[in-house]
């Protein structure tokens, strides 16, 4: 017998999903040492399935209903996946692992809380935006309207975290945020100014109720979504005075829509995002 797997999407933003008796099945068959190394040969789009991350779910945890293992393409660890969590909310219903439509989920962001909708969709309550810069982490004080020279081009941009760093640039109507996030996001990606590296979003404004985004991802580099690049971009985009609370983001793979009531002077409100979790197919890995 083979190894089950399931492969799943939202927004184009693929994911491997691997029950742990699989994974230690796997394990014990040398197909990998670790986790690490079984996200990188699973996520691995010739070699392997093909992913942008790789999750295994764990039932043993106190602290919430569920929790999670995220590992990116590249078998770094990932606090949050904001596409991720609503697939993983998604396939945990469904295999029966939680027993109600809203619950919690343990991650390395903390206690992030899903909820699926009638329509099939899944929303899910991001927790608050960190804006502290230490916390983020982001070396300097400024995260809003930070400017930053890359290969000569000078970026402005605003850092959030959602559990895991953004480096948020706006961009004007007429340049390509595809070109840019894949000319400079690299780059950006490693700036000294972000110890930990960080997700890099070129967005632009189409109205105060819609945004373009396009995405370079830590340890993914360009995906068609970016979860939590979506809420980091809405907040930075209200932190800028260029959108409203409730906005539409259009990315390559599709629209997640995404809901912050606060802003510059009382950001202690929690993110909310909505969006699509669909399953691709499972399988038998031989």
């Amino acid at each position: 017998m083979g190894i089950k797997v399931t492969k799943m999407q939202g927004c184009g933003n693929d994911f491997v999903i691997l029950d742990y008796e699989e994974y230690k099945k796997g394990a014990s068959e040398n197909r990998w040492e670790d986790m690490s190394q079984a996200a990188k040969i699973l996520c691995d789009r010739n070699f392997g399935i093909g992913a942008d991350g790789f999750i295994v779910p764990n039932i043993n945890t106190e602290e919430a209903d569920i929790g999670w293992f995220f590992y990116n393409s590249d078998g770094t660890t990932a606090q949050m996946c904001g596409n991720g969590i609503r697939c993983f909310a998604k396939y945990a219903y469904d295999k029966k692992m939680v027993d109600k439509k809203e619950f919690s989920v343990k991650t390395l962001a903390g206690i992030i809380r899903p909820k699926l909708l009638e329509d099939g969709r899944v929303r899910v309550n991001m927790s608050k935006p960190i804006l502290d810069s230490e916390k983020i982490p982001f070396v300097p004080v400024n995260n809003v309207k930070y400017k930053m020279s890359i290969n000569g081009k000078i970026f402005e941009g605003t850092a959030v975290s959602m559990g895991n760093p953004h480096f948020v640039i706006f961009v004007e109507d007429e340049e390509d945020t595809l070109m840019l996030a894949q000319m400079y996001g690299p780059f950006i990606e490693k700036s000294a100014e972000f110890p930990e590296k960080t997700n890099v979003e070129f967005a632009k404004i189409i109205s105060e109720e819609k945004i373009e985004l396009r995405v370079w991802e830590r340890g993914c580099g360009i995906t068609l979504a970016c979860g939590t690049g979506a809420c980091a971009t809405t907040v930075a985009a209200v932190l800028n005075g260029l959108v409203e609370h409730s906005v539409e983001v259009k990315l390559l793979g599709g629209s997640v829509h995404i809901d912050w009531p606060g802003n510059k002077y009382d950001p202690e409100h929690d993110v909310y995002m909505t969006g699509p979790a669909e399953y691709v197919y499972t399988a038998e890995l031989l």
